[in-house]
């Protein structure tokens, strides 16, 4: 038998003072808040049967998922394929003002279905998918959890809801630490729930991670 359930958990605040889109970058750990946020997600999810729990390789997502690791003792598996879309934005800020001023900007926002300034949406969901499905077989029972960043996220909502990929960043139904369960139906995916069990945490949150 495989895993009952997996769940997609989004890493937490980030430590940013500077506002810039971290993307891949090393170096950018948890804020105090984004601590908390962890504990939450944690805390919404240690006494469920958790069998397994992979990370992404950046720090917020592992520093995410201690929090469970330490409730469960489980060992925290990283795959590559949980990491943060690409984005040639990485390390810079992102205004209104440079979108109007800078042809170097329009060129990379020319095509906002592929999209032309990352990881194309196709390439994302396919590593998403291939993720997940692994996940659910990794078990022979129990839930399975997955730390993630909110783009990867947001384009396996995506997939297994059938939706077109190509959607406005800011319109990403993915908050910080928030918890996405899917569960495999046959031969076919379905989302059991969303939730935010940091959802009061998130007023004053800065979460500018990627495009």
């Amino acid at each position: 038998m495989p895993a009952d359930l997996i769940h997609f958990v989004r890493h937490g605040e980030v430590e940013n003072p500077d506002r810039i889109l971290y993307g891949r970058l090393d170096g950018f750990g948890l804020s105090k808040r984004g601590l908390q946020m962890a504990e939450r997600s944690a805390g919404a999810l240690a006494t469920r049967p958790i069998a397994r729990i992979y990370s992404s390789p950046l720090q917020r997502a592992q520093e995410s998922a201690k929090p469970l690791v330490t409730a469960t003792g489980l060992p925290l598996v990283i795959d590559e394929r949980l990491n943060e879309g690409l984005n040639v934005f990485q390390g810079s800020r992102l205004s209104v003002k440079r979108i109007l001023t800078e042809p170097a900007v329009w060129l990379a926002l020319r095509n906002p279905w592929r999209p032309s300034w990352g990881e194309p949406y196709r390439e994302l969901s396919q590593r998403m998918v291939a993720m997940a499905e692994d996940a659910w077989e990794s078990v022979d029972e129990g839930e399975v959890v997955l730390v993630s960043h909110q783009v990867a996220i947001w384009t396996l909502h995506r997939t297994i809801s059938g939706i077109p990929l190509p959607h406005m960043p800011n319109q990403r139904r993915c908050s910080l630490s928030s918890i996405t369960t899917f569960k495999k139906v046959g031969t076919r995916w379905k989302e059991e729930s969303y939730r935010e069990p940091a959802a009061d945490l998130l007023e004053d949150a800065i979460d500018l991670g990627a495009v």
